[in-house]
């Protein structure tokens, strides 16, 4: 087993790492943290763009870089830079408890709004005050695994390079394209002159996403709204829809939390999208 490169807590590297937790830092730095070995092994897979690649760096203990050889060959093979540290040194980098052994810093992947545009979006996912960083990130995988095109995140949610949302998008970060800093009233006025639908998603919605489907209305271009789990979406951004759509409750729940509600959301634009009549063809799985 390899001996550790890194063993200070105190070490210039380890310092400006820890410190990428912090948002004004990530903001400055324009760099974020990965932890774990399926959110390193995306990193390490996603290409970049024109300031290189997005993986700068790795840490792994010695233990890890074991038992994850294949990722780690994978990012020296790249040309990253792979430190082995210490257990204590990993964990000083990592936000977890119980880190898994290996965290990487990375550039911040954000697309600008108006290439989203331009890429034709036939499905969306607009966060606008959504401030719960595991929230914001469990929706991202599930737009992901919907197979939507882009996540915007209005100025008033909160940022995706959060650790927690970036654990919780479970590697969906680096999967699509990811906007923000949008405005609600911008990113509403953006989607709906690229062509696209863009309905609020509120449990007060005078429409019923079950009666949408069956009207046939859902199989076009369309973005989803989702707010803030504890209070919704302010009314000033639900007027700013085209409709405001509710998912149907048909047991006792008192309500679905905002990941749950944006599943069904999203998927109801998939499966009506991919239907006969839809913008989507139909495709294997």
């Amino acid at each position: 087993m390899a001996t550790p490169e890194l063993t200070s807590l105190r070490s210039a590297r380890v310092t400006a790492a820890h410190r990428l937790a912090r948002r004004s830092f990530r903001g400055k730095e324009r760099r974020f943290l990965v932890e774990g070995p399926q959110a390193v092994r995306e990193a390490v897979a996603h290409p970049g763009g024109p300031a290189g690649r997005t993986l700068i760096e790795l840490y792994a203990t010695p233990e890890a870089t074991e038992r994850h050889a294949d990722i780690v060959g994978a990012a020296r093979a790249a040309g990253v830079p792979v430190l082995t540290a210490t257990p204590e040194v990993v964990a000083e980098i990592c936000d977890t408890v119980t880190p898994q052994g290996l965290a990487g810093v990375c550039r911040f992947l954000d697309t600008p709004f108006d290439q989203v545009l331009a890429a034709r979006p036939r499905l969306v996912a607009v966060l606008a005050h959504v401030r719960d960083p595991g929230n914001a990130g469990t929706v991202l995988r599930c737009a992901d695994a919907a197979g939507a095109d882009a996540v915007v995140l209005t100025d008033a949610s909160v940022d995706p390079y959060n650790p927690k949302a970036v654990r919780a998008s479970a590697g969906s970060l680096f999967h699509l394209p990811v906007a923000v800093g949008v405005t609600a009233a911008d990113a509403v006025a953006g989607l709906r002159a690229a062509g696209v639908r863009v309905l609020a998603a509120d449990g007060a919605g005078d429409r019923d996403l079950d009666a949408e489907l069956d009207a046939g209305a859902m199989g076009g271009p369309t973005a989803w709204v989702f707010g803030n789990e504890a209070w919704g979406l302010p009314e000033e951004t639900r007027a700013l829809a085209d409709a405001v759509v509710r998912v149907p409750l048909h047991g006792r729940a008192e309500s679905l939390n905002l990941a749950t509600a944006a599943a069904v959301c999203l998927y109801a634009s998939a499966r009506a999208q991919r239907a006969p009549a839809g913008c989507r063809a139909p495709r294997s799985s």
